[in-house]
């Protein structure tokens, strides 16, 4: 279930000041797909973390297998674990096993999706509703969507956290100026994500005036998803998640006109390292907000950050 990541034995003698923290093992669970462009990054992170303060890291994806990922968390208690990392895979589906964590005296910190039901020690990531309400206030402010107009909003996963709390965010904005939407399912597969994304928008292409990616692949297959449809680069104003090469390559080619990075490195770096903190009796205490919404003129930057020329 879990894959273990140790550090090496170079960092840790590079890494004398955190000689308290050796030997902790730590878990980080993941309810997105290891196909998932984006969760290659947050993956990064985590093996970051471990090869330079030399604890061990046991990661999980699950996938939006709901009881897989409650099982996860379940086996990191009973194996003792320093701390757990944990997405919310469904609002309100992690309240017992977080309460099992912390009445084991293990800190359990929530990352990627925010989820406020649990009695979780922190949360580290993107405030899901305020990027939702950040995406359509972008639309509108830019004059790309009107009162009157249809959005349409693909998502991987209907009704798991992340695609529910933008919504949120979405129709505070979008509700009171009388534009309306449609959440489709895109699933965690790259090929049907293409193949359904393509089918939607030939279907209502004279109905859509704008669209929201609420997941990072279906953003990122915009381009491949236009030129099958025939659909020119900027017709169709698109916002959303920035976490791919695809997408930033698409803000920069026209395809996207703006998408959100969520700093996805380092919210597993810094979840793993406030478990180190908690760990030392000294408590998070506060949460820890990442993104930032860029368009063509620094998309650059998130290119090179991932890897990009």
């Amino acid at each position: 279930m879990f894959k273990k990541l140790l550090g090496a034995a170079a960092a840790l003698a590079l890494t004398a000041g955190l000689a308290t923290a050796e030997g902790k093992t730590f878990y980080w669970v993941s309810h997105g797909g290891p196909a998932d462009p984006v969760w290659t990054y947050f993956l990064q992170g985590a093996e970051a973390f471990a090869a330079t303060t030399g604890n061990t890291v046991n990661t999980s994806f699950h996938s939006g297998d709901v009881p897989s990922q409650q099982e996860a968390v379940r086996a990191a208690i009973a194996a003792g674990a320093d701390g757990i990392c944990s997405t919310s895979p469904d609002p309100g589906s992690m309240v017992d096993v977080v309460a099992e964590a912390r009445a084991a005296n293990i800190p359990i910190i929530n990352f990627n999706t925010s989820d406020s039901a649990p009695n979780w020690n922190a949360y580290v990531g993107g405030d899901l509703k305020a990027v939702g309400k950040a995406w359509a206030q972008y639309l509108v402010d830019k004059g790309l969507v009107k009162s009157g107009d249809f959005v349409w909003m693909p998502v991987e996963v209907p009704g798991a956290s992340y695609g529910v709390e933008e919504e949120k965010g979405i129709k505070e904005v979008f509700e009171p100026l009388g534009i309306t939407w449609e959440v489709t399912d895109a699933t965690l597969d790259q090929a049907e994500v293409i193949t359904r994304m393509t089918d939607y928008v030939t279907a209502n292409r004279d109905k859509i005036k704008a669209m929201i990616g609420l997941g990072d692949m279906v953003t990122g297959s915009v381009k491949r998803v236009w030129d099958q449809a025939g659909v020119q680069p900027g017709e169709i104003p698109v916002v959303g998640w920035g976490n791919s090469l695809d997408t930033t390559q698409g803000v920069m080619d026209g395809y996207v006109n703006a998408g959100m990075w969520q700093d996805p490195q380092a919210t597993s770096y810094l979840c793993l390292s406030s478990l180190l903190m908690e760990g030392d009796g000294i408590p998070l205490g506060f949460n820890i907000t990442t993104g930032a919404l860029y368009e063509k003129d620094t998309a650059m930057v998130y290119h090179t950050i991932m890897g990009g020329k």
